[in-house]
């Protein structure tokens, strides 16, 4: 696909992008076809194919619920929340992980054809969320056949607690993948942060179980917002407070505008690395 598109250096929408952006059209297509390359270039040649982004977060989920089912054996609805759990951090760790590389992995790409480098970024977190967006209608159908159907606005809910991960990882993949360009060294950091994450969000534990006095320290950590309202209106079905959803979308935007700010700080410097 042939397309004209502003230079590889153009920042975000409204952040110093050149009068000669591109037609939405041309990057509408260009994000499309890089989703589509990326998604058959990474289960090429397997025998499951897609299948595989489901097996490891299912093949925990066996392997947990076997072990903690005999702790948490008073909580009936201990291994769906954990299921969810798994599903949602796994879709924050792969994006965050893939976007964070997305610039180094791709930035070849940059040299031939002219076009701002955030899409790569965008582009490169398509396959987990596709991945959730799978989980998300299969646990629809699992709860409506089992516990009778949904109100509309619960599943809208749900709907609106993905795409604020999603803006979440976007936000971390736009400034890890400048940052990363310069300190190779950071996704091994951010390997660490994440593997302490996991532990810190109530996902293999109730988070009844952490003194309330330390839950708002916990809702600091982006994910745990996620985890715990999808839980709440999937299992629950009860909707959080105005407030929880006034935090969590302050949580989001905050880590967005975060992310925006260093892209912009460090992206003209992409070239110099890719």
């Amino acid at each position: 696909m042939s397309v004209q598109l502003p230079d590889s250096d153009t920042a975000l929408p409204g952040a110093g992008a050149t009068s000669t952006a591109a037609p939405h059209a041309d990057l509408r297509g260009l994000i499309w076809t890089l989703i589509r390359t990326d998604f058959k270039a990474r289960y090429h040649g397997t025998l499951s194919g897609f299948l595989w982004a489901l097996l490891k977060p299912l093949m925990m989920f066996l392997v947990l619920t076997a072990v903690f089912s005999f702790v948490f054996t008073s909580t009936p609805a201990y291994r769906m929340n954990l299921l969810i759990g798994l599903f949602l951090w796994e879709f924050f760790a792969e994006g965050t992980k893939i976007g964070m590389t997305s610039l180094h992995a791709k930035g070849f790409l940059l040299t031939k054809a002219r076009f701002p480098s955030w899409v790569l970024v965008v582009a490169s977190i398509s396959n987990p969320l596709i991945t959730i967006a799978v989980f998300a209608t299969a646990v629809t159908v699992f709860l409506t056949a089992s516990a009778g159907a949904f109100p509309p606005a619960l599943i809208a809910l749900f709907g609106v607690y993905i795409v604020a991960m999603g803006i979440i990882i976007v936000g971390i993949s736009l400034a890890g993948s400048v940052l990363f360009l310069r300190y190779r060294d950071l996704n091994q950091v951010w390997d660490v942060v994440t593997q302490a994450g996991f532990f810190c969000c109530p996902i293999i534990y109730p988070l009844g179980v952490i003194p309330e006095r330390f839950h708002f320290y916990m809702y600091l950590w982006p994910p745990t917002a996620v985890i715990e309202f999808s839980r709440a209106v999937l299992i629950e079905r009860q909707k959080p407070t105005l407030t929880g959803h006034f935090d969590l979308a302050l949580v989001a935007f905050t880590v967005l505008g975060v992310g925006i700010w260093i892209y912009r700080r460090y992206v003209r410097k992409v070239a110099e690395y890719v």
